[in-house]
C-alpha cells in the first residue's frame, strides 16, 4: 500500500512541476509578443521604423520587399501618413515602384517624392539626408491591435552587405509615421 501511495505522490509531483514550468513558458511567450508591439504615442503619433519591423526581402525581385509591425492603436481617427527615406539625392528619391501601405481594410499607394528635407537628422549619417514624403491620409475607425504592412523595393534587409546583392544604395526606406489630423 505504501508503495502505491509513494508512486501516486511521485506522479502528482511530476505533473505539478510540469504544469508550473509550462505556465512560466506561456508567460514568457506572452511577454515577447507584448515587447514586439508598437504602442501609439501620447500625442497620437504612430512611429514605425523599418529596423524594428519583421522584414521579408527578395533581392532578386525587390519590389515585393515587405516590412510588418504589430501596432496597438489607443486613439482612433484620421491620420496623415509620411514616409521617411535616407537618400543621397534630394531631387530624386529613385523609387522605381510605388510604395504600398496596408492597415486592415485601408490601403495607400504612393510614388514618394521629396516633400520636405530634414537637415541634420539623427536618423541618417553622411552622405545621406532624410527626405519625408507625404503618402496620403487614412481613417482608423477602431482602437486595438493592427498589423501594418509596407511593401517597397527600398526596404533593405538588416544584414545587407553590398557584396551580397546588387541594390541601388542611393535611397532606402527608414520609417513610416502616422500623425493624427487635428481640425
Amino acid at each position: 500500500m505504501s508503495r502505491k501511495l509513494f508512486m501516486l505522490l511521485i506522479v502528482i509531483g511530476v505533473n505539478l512541476s510540469y504544469s508550473c514550468k509550462n505556465s512560466g513558458e506561456q508567460k514568457e511567450t506572452e511577454n515577447n509578443r507584448v515587447q514586439n508591439k508598437i504602442l501609439q504615442q501620447k500625442d497620437g503619433t504612430i512611429s514605425l521604423k523599418v529596423d524594428k519591423a519583421e522584414c521579408y526581402s527578395d533581392m532578386v525581385h525587390p519590389s515585393s520587399n515587405t516590412a510588418e509591425w504589430n501596432v496597438v492603436v489607443s486613439k482612433s481617427g484620421r491620420f496623415n501618413v509620411w514616409l521617411s527615406s535616407a537618400t543621397t539625392d534630394t531631387t530624386d528619391l529613385q523609387y522605381k515602384n510605388s510604395v504600398r501601405l496596408n492597415i486592415h481594410d485601408n490601403r495607400l499607394v504612393a510614388n514618394p517624392e521629396c516633400d520636405r528635407i530634414i537637415q541634420n537628422s539623427s536618423d541618417v549619417i553622411y552622405p545621406y539626408f532624410r527626405a519625408d514624403s507625404f503618402m496620403g491620409s487614412l481613417f482608423i475607425q477602431d482602437t486595438g491591435l493592427y498589423n501594418i504592412q509596407v511593401i517597397s523595393e527600398k526596404i533593405v534587409p538588416k544584414d545587407y552587405k553590398n557584396d551580397d546583392y546588387s541594390i541601388d544604395e542611393n535611397t532606402k526606406l527608414l520609417s513610416i509615421f502616422l500623425t493624427p489630423v487635428t481640425r
